[in-house]
Parts: C-alpha cells; structure tokens; sequence
C-alpha cells in the first residue's frame, strides 16, 4: 500500500488504468485506496508463489478456504495474531482473485476433495478482510480501513475485477 518504498512491478501501470476504470464503472470515484490494492494483490498474484502461499506444517501448498482458515485461526494452527491477520489477508485476496479473475475455479475447488463443498466464498472473503480491518494498531493502524472498505465492497469489486480479465486484451500463442 502506499508509502512503501518497494519498486513496483512492471505490470502495475497497466493494471493501474483497467482497475481504474472497473472501480470507477463499479463503484464510483474517490476510491484510490481500493484500487491501489487490488492493482498490487494483482501483482502479487502474478506468481503462483504468492497465489498458492499458503503451506500446511509439512509444505503441502494449501488451496482449500477451509484449510487456510484453520491455519489463520488462533485456536486452532496460527501461533500468533500477526499470523492470524496474515492468512485472513491472504483468504480475502485468493477469493477476490478468483472470483473476479476465473470464478470458474472457486466451483472447481469447492467440488475438489469436498472440503470447502459448503463454503460461501463470498461471506469467508468479507469476514477474513473484516477481521484484518480490525488490527487498528500499529503498524496496521493505516491498512485497517482499507480492510474494512475491502470487506464492505467485496462483491463489486470482485465484478469489478471481472470487467479488469475482460478488458485486458491476452494473446494465447
């Protein structure tokens, strides 16, 4: 988010201008904040090591939304806070990722080992960035809103992400 000093990715002004438009068509304006984290969860995720980074304890990639959930749950496997706000963030991303990107793999992965066959994937994507939004404190102090913001406005911007795979002209060869 803004304030890093981190270089941004070569793909990030691209993805600047599509999410722009998606958030303003979606949303509306005065949404800078929204639309600065979903250009970078796109960057993030341009990597299957960032899509996939979840691990079980013996380095299995994690993709089910229930097993994440289980390593972000302070009762059960995280073994802090910060970890716990870690997986929630990254549940929120993977299912605002493939819901707006290839939603068509969120039902592939509910019917795949039946472990998230009862999942509501839009209620589990809210709640994670609902729980992030409430690490006020520093130095989440001003990610928190964003969060938040991301837990209220899920569904248009997981529509909005949609309008972003459609106006990207992808070439296959």
């Amino acid at each position: 988010m803004s304030g890093t000093s981190k270089p941004k990715h070569p793909l990030f002004a691209a993805f600047e201008e599509h999410v722009h438009v998606a958030v303003l068509n979606r949303i509306g304006a005065g949404n800078d904040d929204l639309e600065e984290y979903v250009v970078d969860l796109l960057c993030r995720f341009l990597r299957t090591d960032g899509l996939f980074a979840l691990r079980s304890e013996d380095g299995r990639r994690i993709s089910s939304v229930i097993e994440m959930a289980a390593e972000g749950d302070i009762r059960l496997k995280a073994d802090s806070f910060e970890q716990e706000r870690r997986v929630h963030r990254h549940i929120g991303d993977y299912i605002l990722f493939w819901s707006g990107i290839y939603p068509d793999f969120l039902n592939r992965l509910r019917l795949d080992g039946g472990l998230d066959l009862l999942c509501d994937y839009t209620h589990r994507a809210k709640e994670s960035y609902y729980l992030v939004s409430t690490f006020d404190y520093p130095p989440h102090s001003d990610a928190a809103p964003v969060f938040k913001r991301l837990s209220e406005q899920f569904v248009p911007l997981s529509v909005a992400l949609a309008d972003v795979r459609v106006s990207i002209p992808l070439s296959v060869a």
